[in-house]
């Protein structure tokens, strides 16, 4: 029985240590990619400055920057351009952290958490970037093509007007271009 007591004990000493690790290692994910954000938004990088924000740097970064209504976000750099994330989402929550008030029928459709999927491509050139959103799954229901567009334009845009998708946009910062690549995204300061 002691024997039994003294394998459990290291055990759990064991499996406390690689916690303790793995959230150690999110914590520096975040910290190196704050880090890097707050340098371009500072105006701190020369023209020319090419940074990179690996894949474990952008999750430990939206997933402790994440608005109220989003929980367990999660990117993964699918192919070179295309990006796709996951994550609970609960669009009530999310419409009054941001001051909306969404409508009767919206917060009937959907209440509670809810996965969402989404896929997209990327590209960037001169300071600006296009996002076309391939396709979105909601509980599971996949949505794209026709009705893909027709939600963007009907739902999506009316209630967030400032949502770019599939028009370009600046990106702001001084930012010349995005490299969406599968293991990190460049970002090239201009000037």
């Amino acid at each position: 029985m002691e024997r039994l007591r003294d394998v459990s004990n290291r055990f759990i000493w064991v499996i406390s240590l690689l916690s303790a690790a793995t959230a150690a290692a999110a914590y520096d994910d975040y910290a190196s990619a704050k880090r890097k954000v707050d340098q371009i938004e500072a105006g701190q990088l020369r023209a020319g400055t090419r940074l990179e924000l690996s894949a474990p740097e952008l999750n430990a970064y939206i997933a402790r920057e994440a608005p109220d209504g989003v929980r367990n976000p999660k990117i993964q750099l699918v192919a070179p351009g295309v990006a796709s994330g996951t994550a609970l989402v609960d669009f009530s929550k999310l419409q009054h952290a941001q001051g909306r008030q969404p409508g009767w029928l919206m917060t009937k459709l959907l209440e509670g958490e809810r996965p969402v999927s989404v896929t997209a491509r990327i590209r960037s050139a001169g300071g600006r970037a296009t996002v076309d959103v391939d396709k979105v799954e909601i509980s599971g229901v996949e949505i794209d093509g026709r009705t893909l567009d027709f939600l963007i334009q009907n739902v999506v845009l009316p209630q967030y007007p400032d949502v770019m998708v599939g028009r370009p946009f600046e990106l702001g910062y001084r930012i010349n271009k995005l490299d969406v690549r599968p293991t990190a995204v460049g970002i090239v300061i201009g000037r």
